[in-house]
């Protein structure tokens, strides 16, 4: 598929919707940029607890959110997360990251901070590869409710339990999907304090992807993108 102008692709959801890797492997291929939103939350709550900012600081971390030096990789296959010139990709994935960093989430000083630097990178990743594939939370609403294609990725709490279970153990087994299930009720009822991603928005398109392989999945959204008004095959 060949865009004639550049084409923003908003794509909201909770926990274990498969957003993430449907979203990389939709920027693919279209040939187009891809921002990781929920990665600034995750980059700036590692830079408050490494350089010292208490994050129960509601205005220290909303000056952080403005300052920090990030720089994220718009490169669907290789989205790397750099801090001051380190990378953190891996270090923002941590137990010590994803336990800390609902306080930068729905801290609601830093989230306008965050929203307006998400819109300035969609508009420079889309300017510079022809389009961008931007995922989270706010994407369809808040960040970029003009976006070309806006979608929800949804699934029952069965399945999100089952994929979020299977990345981060390895297995799906009963013990894995329990040891699983705190952290993502969990971040998606304090989340959902602050941002609405279970209800889609007028102009969403909603895409359940419950009963959906990741190959089918990545098709469902293929099609919604394809089916955008003005879009020439």
């Amino acid at each position: 598929m060949t865009a004639t102008a550049p084409v923003q692709v908003a794509i909201d959801g909770p926990s274990g919707s498969g957003k993430s890797s449907v979203s990389k492997a939709v920027a693919r291929a279209l040939g187009v940029g891809y921002l990781d939103t929920g990665a600034m939350y995750r980059a700036l709550a590692w830079w408050c607890l490494d350089t010292g900012v208490d994050l129960g600081d509601r205005e220290a971390v909303a000056r952080e959110a403005a300052r920090m030096p990030l720089v994220q990789s718009s490169d669907p296959s290789n989205p790397t997360v750099a801090m001051g010139g380190q990378d953190i990709s891996t270090a923002i994935r941590s137990e010590r990251i994803t336990k800390a960093v609902t306080a930068v989430a729905t801290n609601t000083l830093v989230r306008p901070v965050l929203q307006q630097r998400q819109r300035e990178a969609m508009a420079s990743i889309a300017s510079a590869t022809g389009g961008v594939v931007a995922e989270g939370r706010d994407i369809t609403t808040v960040v970029a409710p003009e976006a070309d294609v806006r979608i929800l990725l949804t699934a029952n709490e069965a399945a999100r339990l089952v994929r979020r279970s299977t990345e981060i153990h390895g297995t799906a087994d009963m013990a894995a999907v329990e040891a699983t299930r705190d952290q993502i009720v969990r971040r998606d009822a304090a989340d959902s304090t602050v941002s609405n991603f279970i209800d889609a928005a007028p102009g969403v398109v909603v895409v359940d992807t419950s009963d959906l392989d990741f190959d089918e999945s990545v098709a469902a959204v293929l099609a919604v993108v394809d089916g955008r008004p003005g879009e020439r095959q």
